[in-house]
């Protein structure tokens, strides 16, 4: 669940992004999975959903380092996109369900808020939307 202000923009680094709507001091949390908000589904859940349905999760959710699970932002965390150079990072905590994501530098009003995926991500996903059985 994001725990800051932001809207959703074209972005110049892909498609639709995340930006501060607010001053986000280095250090602030910004999303963190929010258990009964946030979901997660197994690749056996995700076969049995319709062709959009796993398109769609395809493109927004990630594989989970800690559990293994498909997770889902609820909100508009889903757009938060990869940099290299991010000015946020997520990471495990072992008191944390799945992902925090903090700010790593000031981020300004207006500023695109990047991540590093392969902070939080177990690898990349494998093509469920054109697989033949649906997994």
């Amino acid at each position: 669940m994001l725990l800051v202000n932001t809207k959703v923009l074209p972005s110049n680094i892909h498609g639709m992004g995340l930006f501060a709507d607010e001053f986000i001091p280095k250090g602030t949390v910004i999303w963190k999975f929010t258990p009964g908000f946030d979901l997660k589904f197994t690749k056996e859940q995700i076969a049995g959903f319709p062709e959009q349905v796993r398109e769609y999760l395809h493109v927004y959710s990630w594989l989970s380092k800690k559990s293994g699970a498909y997770c889902f932002s609820s909100d508009n965390g889903k757009y938060f996109n990869h940099s290299e150079h991010p000015n946020s990072l997520s990471a495990y905590y072992e008191d944390e369900d799945e992902v925090v994501t903090r700010a790593i530098k000031d981020i300004q009003c207006g500023d695109e808020i990047t991540d590093d995926y392969s902070t939080f991500e177990k690898d990349f996903k494998e093509d469920w939307s054109s697989s033949g059985d649906g997994a």
